[in-house]
């Protein structure tokens, strides 16, 4: 009788393969059976997009991302590829294996001094940045942060002013009058206080329905500047939630995430989180300065790494030519001084 273990050989003994010893291939699955997809919100890491014919009539499917995605984030607005349960059964979830190129993006940095970006809404086509005109106080410098967003991520940037009932809209109409950037003005239907469906009225509602008609537009603005109430007019059964101003004259937070929401005459409305900065570390004069075609040829004789603020800038001498107006240069230098400057 031998000894136990005598008779053993190697192949008697199964050793897991470590991590390092597993075969690799850069092949990946084609997902030729997926289906195309709309991304409508985000929400701790399971997105809800809308599938099938005609989209904004489409199912919602709950998706998580896929592992071969990496570090790709996905935002409101993506178009994506779907594989696994896109019936948009109950309790089911599909997977997102593919993001489709992005016309255009809405993105910040935490702030001024970390770079790392963060994508807000991808595909939109303009950018409507609301601001109260008084109630709480409007503030130009994340105006001119969030036009640079807009310029620098390939939107149109659209200005709405809200509450004209408590102040006049003119001199903050004429501070953006160069920049040619479409203006909206709203105000508070308080007379009238209610409509049919609950929902306050806000006078000049028609002019941003207009607008906003056929298009994606983001909603971007402070709390408390009557963002959600904009929204609640537009598509009154998104009964978005609406808050007060404090008593130090900053709004509360009441929108807390990302959504689109469809427009009865077609587009879609994108509402977004109310937001207290905007940075802008990611961008560079010259990715500003290609929003300025009537100043990008001036550029030319610039001396090496300008950065257009200097006395020793050829923007100036370009403006006295004749090819632009002072009012230009000083809309785009102040756009340039706002991404180092407060909000």
């Amino acid at each position: 009788m031998s000894r136990l273990g005598e008779d053993w050989d190697n192949d008697d003994v199964r050793v897991r393969p470590g991590r390092s010893s597993r075969p690799r291939t850069k092949t990946r699955p084609a997902h030729t059976e997926s289906v195309e997809g709309f991304v409508t919100t985000v929400d701790r890491g399971r997105y809800t997009c809308l599938v099938g014919d005609g989209t904004r009539h489409a199912r919602p499917v709950t998706a998580m991302r896929a592992r071969e995605l990496g570090r790709r984030a996905v935002a409101v607005g993506d178009l994506v590829d779907l594989v696994g349960d896109t019936g948009g059964a109950p309790d089911t979830l599909a997977r997102i294996v593919r993001i489709a190129p992005r016309r255009s993006i809405l993105r910040r940095s935490a702030d001024d001094v970390d770079t790392t970006e963060r994508v807000l809404v991808a595909n939109a086509d303009q950018l409507v940045i609301v601001s109260a005109l008084a109630d709480p106080e409007p503030r130009t410098g994340f105006i001119d942060r969030c036009l640079v967003a807009a310029f620098t991520g390939n939107l149109t940037p659209v200005l709405l002013l809200t509450k004209s009932d408590l102040a006049d809209a003119g001199p903050l109409r004429s501070t953006y009058d160069e920049l040619t950037v479409p203006i909206l003005v709203t105000r508070r239907g308080i007379d009238r206080g209610l409509d049919d469906t609950g929902v306050r009225v806000v006078d000049g509602i028609d002019a941003v329905r207009e607008q906003l008609s056929g298009r994606v537009s983001v909603m971007i603005g402070h709390s408390g500047v009557g963002k959600s109430t904009v929204v609640n007019a537009l598509v009154p059964q998104a009964l978005r939630a609406t808050g007060s101003v404090t008593g130090v004259g900053k709004g509360r937070h009441t929108s807390t995430s990302a959504i689109a929401l469809p427009l009865a005459g077609g587009g879609w409305v994108i509402d977004t989180p109310g937001v207290r900065s905007f940075g802008l570390a990611h961008v560079t004069p010259d990715d500003l300065l290609a929003a300025f075609d009537d100043l990008l040829e001036g550029t030319v004789d610039c001396p090496p790494n300008c950065d257009h603020l200097g006395a020793e800038c050829a923007l100036d001498g370009w403006v006295a030519a004749g090819h632009s107006s002072a009012g230009r240069l000083a809309s785009f230098r102040r756009l340039l001084q706002s991404r180092a400057g407060s909000d």
